[in-house]
Formats: structure tokens, sequence, C-alpha cells
């Protein structure tokens, strides 16, 4: 069974869709990392135009980070004042992305442009991450612990205006958080990804946050990022399609809870390897389909509205109508689908929590 997706121009399967979002989002949940590096081309390589599996994955992120980060307010984990600072340079990163976006599509150069940054990103992070856990398992077979160094000063800790940040018990240049959010607000908007392959080392080792701060602050960087970027694709392109939105959250939420469940229990270690190896096959595969590849150019599918259903003629006219609105509601979409999953994931946790606290006094 296919469904046509009225924005993106493309028939696709509901259930592959379902089925790759929740693996990527088991990937993300087992290893702490965002999976929009890895769902964004695989989208790409289903069939979806890149500048659409980009805004789409971008809406996906922000409905996540409303659920994760929804969960770190309700356990008082952020640091909302270096979030705010860091929003500020992620503000700036994510305008000049859509600029770059928007050059680089009014001369039809996008798709490459966006497959080429896929490219060299899943090859530097697939190679670091690889060494990093080969480095892992070498160290546990010789019972070698790694001795970290404590302070280590860049040049960016020299920058001027310093502020205090209570809540992480820092005195930092409001310039440092800034500069790590533009960066990952121009990758954001270019590539759709929510750029926590950048923000959680930098927060790490750069401003030298307390670790128990980093998720929670990132998700809600994340969050103001990906709403720009969010709204921008929508309100000037129309590229969000809400129907591919949907099961990308559905799948995304529910693999992500599976892969922090089954990261409790098992070492990681060689299965970082394995995802390393997976990260290295798509970036090549990408390489591949960009230069060596024969080009075959898909026909346009043209299909009247008397085509669609209700729900995909609405959102079809809806989005070209109404770009400003259409924008505004894909974010209240995204959001709305985060705070709900993230409230139905605390009832069935505390749900869970009495039942077994009840079996466990009946068998007393």
């Amino acid at each position: 069974m296919e469904v046509f997706l009225p924005i993106a121009q493309v028939f696709i399967n509901p259930v592959e869709i379902l089925l790759l979002s929740a693996l990527v989002g088991i990937l993300s949940g087992l290893f702490g990392v965002g999976g929009g590096f890895l769902m964004t081309p695989f989208l790409i390589f289903m069939g979806v135009p890149p500048a659409y599996a980009v805004a789409n994955e971008a809406n996906n992120i922000l409905a996540t980070s409303v659920s994760g980060s929804t969960t770190h307010y309700l356990k008082n984990t952020l640091d909302y004042k270096m979030g705010f600072i860091i929003v500020i340079g992620g503000s700036i990163g994510t305008a000049l992305g859509i600029y770059t976006f928007t050059y680089f599509k009014d001369i039809g150069k996008i798709d490459t442009v966006i497959s080429l940054a896929y490219m060299y990103i899943l090859a530097i992070i697939g190679t670091l991450m690889l060494v990093e856990s080969l480095s892992e398992i070498d160290r546990a077979k010789k019972n070698i612990t790694e001795r970290k160094k404590i302070h280590v000063h860049y040049w960016i800790h020299g920058l001027p205006f310093r502020m205090r940040f209570p809540k992480s018990k820092l005195y930092e240049s409001i310039f440092t958080p800034i500069l790590i959010g533009l960066v990952v607000g121009f990758i954001a908007a270019i590539m759709g990804i929510g750029g926590a392959f950048i923000l959680v080392p930098a927060m790490i080792y750069i401003i030298k946050m307390p670790t128990k701060l980093v998720p929670g602050t990132s998700l809600f960087v994340t969050i103001f990022v990906s709403v720009i970027v969010t709204f921008l694709h929508s309100f000037n392109y129309g590229s969000i399609d809400l129907m591919l939105v949907l099961m990308l959250v559905i799948g995304s939420i529910v693999g992500v809870q599976v892969g922090q469940k089954l990261g409790e229990q098992i070492d990681s270690s060689g299965l970082k390897a394995l995802l390393a190896i997976l990260l290295l096959i798509v970036g090549i595969v990408i390489a591949y389909d960009s230069f060596f590849a024969e080009k075959i150019m898909q026909e346009n599918m043209t299909t009247s509205n008397q085509d669609l259903n209700f729900f995909s003629n609405f959102i079809k006219e809806f989005s070209k109508d109404m770009p400003f609105f259409y924008g505004l509601f894909s974010i209240l979409f995204a959001v709305v689908l985060g705070i709900g999953a993230a409230f139905i994931r605390r009832f069935l946790s505390s749900w869970k929590k009495k039942y077994l606290a009840k079996i466990a006094k009946q068998s007393k």
C-alpha cells in the first residue's frame, strides 16, 4: 500500500517509513545521537526529493526535541540561560543557512549541495565514531582506564564579555555559545538535522557544562533552531508535508523509547562500531549516487485535486494559499505531537511503577 504525499508529489510506503524511522529512533536512543543525519538520506533513497527530505526531517526533529525537552524540564535538568544564548547564535546561523539554501536552490544545485554535505558529514562522523569505538574496545580488553584532561583551554575561552551561568556554575564569554549556536543553526538549515553531534561535544569539552545538563539543554536549543528552520522552509518553499511528518514522528518517538531501554541493558561499545560502519556505508552510497550512478529523471506526477483525499487536499491548498499560517501550523502540529508523546511516556512510566509496586506488595 502506497500513500501519495501532496507536497513532495511522490508516493511512499507508510509501513516502510514507520519501520525506518523507528529503526533510526532505536539507534538514536541506544547511542544518544540525533537521527537526522541518517533519516534524511534514507528519505532521499526512498524517492523523496532532497529539499523536501531536509524540511520534513527538521519538523520531525522539532517534535522529538519537544518530547525529550519536556521530560528534562520535569526533571529540572535544563540550563535555560545558556540555552537562550546558544539560540541567539543558532538564529543567526539558521538565517545564513536558509540564505545559502535559497541561493543554491535558485541556481538548481541544492540537491547536489545536500548530497555533498551528507557525504562529508557522514564520512567524518563515521570515521571518528569508528576510531573511538575501536579504542574503547581495545581499552576494555587491556583493562586500561583513560585519564581525562580536566582543563583544556582553546582560543575561544579568551573571548571577552563574560557572563555567569548559575545553573551550570560557569563564568563564560557569551561569544562562545553564540559561535557554537551559529555553526549548529547553519548546518540545521541546510541539512535538516538538529546539530546535536556538534552541540553536545561542544557543550561538554568547550563550554565545560555539567554532563547532566547537556542533553536537556541541547534539546532545548534544538527546539528553537528547528522552529526557525521549519517555518522558513514552509513559508519560503512550502515543503513541509504533514502526512510525512506524522509518520516520521510516530516511528521516531517509539524507536527512541526502545533504544533507551536497550541502552540500559547492553554494552554499546561494539554496536557503536557497527553504527559507524553504517554511517560510512550510507556516505559511500550517497557519493556513488551523486557522482557515478546514472541519473534517472523521474517524470513529474501531476495529480488533480479530485484524486486526493480530504486531508491531502487540505494540506496542499493550505500550504499554497496561506504559507505563513501553514508554517505556524506545521510548528504547532509538531509541538503538540512532542508534548503529547512526553506525557504519554510519563503516564506509562508512572503506571508501570505503580503496577510493579502492587505486584511486589501482593507477593509479600
